[in-house]
């Protein structure tokens, strides 16, 4: 595939820009139908004269369909987005991303989209397509699916359609009721079971909690009950936080993130916090799924994290945190990359 890409950018390089263009276009269709011509020009810092010609003629193929709504995909156009996903993917240069990103993280499988979803919300939803996607490709039989809350996550929800072969169970990776209701693990594992048809069950139990209301709610046997089944999940689907913001958002004392400054903590995942070798420098109290449930265990680990922002965070976990397939953005990986050579 790459000699016939190296083959068309020199005898027509202006294909390839139109292709994207147009491999975009549709893209934007798809995620957003129906939606009118002067949304989708905003939406691709197009102008509408351009938009509208580049419209009139994917009509004329069949690929897109005009009504007063708006348009739409139509079932051809969305075989075509589908089937050029990875020669597009290629041609935008994001696989040779993903090597060198596979050989500095030392990670079998990578996912890259392209962009940075610090600046846009759709680069975090083609994140999230991707992961669904994956996932109705990759699942085979009904399992256990456990999540955790965080806007990335939230996102793969958003995305999430039914499975091919099998439907399956969603449970929250962990408890949490400080979070904001849309980004916690409880509804983002109700949400996903309701978008794959398939069935959840929820943990109510606050996070953090003091020791003694752990011990208490720990020998709850709804909690042993759910407990087990969140343990036991065949794929756990998981965010990276950078650690103060996520330690702000937890409302966490003063104190403590006084101790996360000094220690130097750079991500948090699972209620645990990392520093740049990827050593636990601090750990929250929680009941769900722990660092140690994830090591030599049957789980596949699917991470999803993105935006230069996260960059630092997404190094430090994988340092040490498993993870069997890796999902994230362009900007993220051009910057773990940039920082690992300077080092």
């Amino acid at each position: 595939m790459q000699e016939l890409i190296d083959i068309q950018k020199k005898l027509y390089p202006d294909l390839l820009k139109i292709m994207q263009q147009r491999y975009k276009l549709m893209q934007n269709v798809e995620r957003l139908q129906p939606i009118g011509r002067r949304a989708l020009a905003d939406n691709l810092n197009l102008t509408e004269r351009h938009v509208r010609s580049e419209v009139d003629f994917l009509a004329r193929q069949g690929l897109i369909d005009m009504s007063s709504r708006g348009m739409q995909l139509t079932k051809e156009g969305k075989l075509v987005v589908d089937q050029s996903a990875a020669y597009m993917h290629q041609i935008m240069g994001l696989s040779v991303l993903e090597k060198q990103l596979k050989e500095t993280l030392q990670l079998d499988n990578i996912i890259i989209v392209p962009g940075n979803s610090d600046e846009q919300e759709r680069v975090k939803q083609e994140m999230g397509k991707a992961c669904a996607t994956f996932l109705r490709e990759n699942i085979e039989e009904a399992g256990t699916i456990a999540v955790t809350g965080g806007t990335t996550i939230a996102a793969v929800a958003e995305m999430m359609t039914p499975f091919d072969k099998a439907s399956c169970l969603f449970v929250p990776a962990r408890g949490g009721i400080g979070e904001k209701e849309e980004n916690q693990a409880n509804t983002i594992a109700a949400k996903m079971a309701r978008q794959a048809k398939g069935d959840y069950r929820l943990l109510y139990v606050p996070d953090p909690l003091s020791e003694s209301s752990y011990r208490t709610m720990i020998e709850e046997p709804a909690v042993i009950d759910i407990l087990q089944i969140i343990q036991g999940s065949d794929i756990v689907l998981h965010g990276i936080g950078d650690a103060i913001t996520m330690a702000k958002r937890r409302k966490t004392s003063n104190e403590i993130i006084g101790k996360l400054q000094q220690e130097e903590a750079v991500s948090e995942a699972f209620g645990y916090y990392f520093n740049d070798a990827g050593e636990v420098v601090h750990k929250v109290k929680t009941i769900g799924l722990h660092l140690d449930d994830l090591t030599g265990s049957s789980h596949s680990v699917i991470t999803v994290a993105g935006g230069r922002s996260k960059a630092r965070a997404i190094t430090s976990y994988l340092k040490q945190g498993r993870s069997d397939l890796l999902i994230t953005d362009e900007a993220a990986a051009e910057t773990i990359l940039r920082d690992n050579h300077s080092h």
